[in-house]
């Protein structure tokens, strides 16, 4: 095997054409911009190619949790993670480029579209962003073709990585045992010790954790067990067997973060190259961007948890049944 023929150099050295060039006005940094914009699509490619392999990990309807499945899939968002920093990072390359670079090549453009970019597209899909949560509903497929029309909206009809998320939380046993506390009921006790850590202004804290914890929520994200589950495995992380579903849960965290950061980066770059102009998709530019960014927070609700929390030295102790339970032992 020879090095260029592995990596098929050929193909991918191959694949940039000035479009400035074929109407003999070259611009120079359209080079920069198409390898910035193959090297995005590239890692899109790599992120789907590990969350699918999540989502695979996650669907079985009955998940052995000591497996070394949670741990591969552990490991593969860990690499998602790093890959959306690169992700960020590249912007700064971009930024190189002066928005009179951009204006000699930008016009040779229209109407394509980072828009136009189906394995972003996809991306969000899997990972759980809903039709019904995006922003600009009527432009998010007007700019596709047929092809990549068809195919975004089979995707969009799959079970998310959310969804599998939320069945896997939802089938953890371990506080559904009234019988292992003095109580009765672990929420009842630990209610009354998160209300005793709010200040006098932050009282209406508690209609919340009633809403969130204590009842079903219609068109929630997450189902009443799994957000018990989720909460309670960041309140007990430390416990052998909540390790990997902790780190499930933050990077879970990294991701939305990230992509935030990604599209709040892509706006501001936006701004700075072509002020409040369109975009060459017809968006509105960095208006659009912006609504995105503020909605587009897919596992949003596993933020919202951390306002219920109490500090380590607060938390209600465990029962010794249940602390075995939580143990490698049992």
């Amino acid at each position: 095997m020879y090095y260029s023929s592995y990596l098929q150099l050929d193909k991918i050295l191959d694949a940039q054409h000035l479009e400035s060039d074929k109407v003999g006005k070259h611009a120079h940094d359209e080079m920069l911009f198409i390898v910035i914009h193959q090297a995005y699509e590239l890692w899109f490619k790599q992120i789907l190619f590990e969350v699918k392999s999540i989502h695979e990990i996650f669907s079985p309807p009955s998940i052995n949790d000591n497996d070394p499945g949670i741990a591969i899939a552990v490991r593969r968002m860990n690499r998602v993670v790093e890959i959306l920093r690169v992700l960020v990072h590249q912007i700064d390359i971009l930024e190189t480029m002066t928005p009179q670079d951009f204006l000699e090549f930008r016009d040779l453009l229209r109407p394509a579209s980072g828009f136009q970019s189906v394995q972003f597209k996809e991306l969000e899909s899997i990972l759980g962003l809903k039709m019904e949560q995006r922003h600009g509903q009527q432009y998010y497929t007007s700019q596709l073709n047929q092809n990549d029309l068809h195919h975004i909206q089979s995707v969009s009809e799959q079970v998310t990585l959310l969804t599998l998320l939320d069945q896997w939380l939802s089938r953890m046993p371990y506080f559904d045992q009234p019988d292992l506390w003095e109580g009765g009921d672990f929420w009842q006790t630990y209610r009354t010790v998160y209300g005793d850590t709010l200040r006098p202004e932050e009282k209406n804290n508690l209609e919340g954790f009633d809403q969130l914890f204590m009842q079903e929520i219609e068109g929630h994200s997450l189902s009443l067990r799994a957000r018990r589950n989720a909460l309670l495995i960041t309140l007990y992380r430390d416990a052998p067997i909540f390790q990997n579903p902790y780190r499930v849960i933050n990077h879970l965290l990294d991701i939305d973060e990230l992509l935030a950061t990604w599209r709040w980066r892509h706006m501001n770059m936006v701004h700075r190259m072509i002020g409040m102009r369109s975009g060459t998709g017809g968006s509105t530019g960095k208006g659009y961007l912006r609504e995105a960014a503020m909605k587009h927070y897919v596992f949003g609700a596993f933020a919202e948890m951390n306002s219920f929390m109490v500090n380590r030295s607060l938390l209600p102790s465990l029962p010794e049944a249940l602390n075995q339970s939580l143990s490698f032992r049992s």
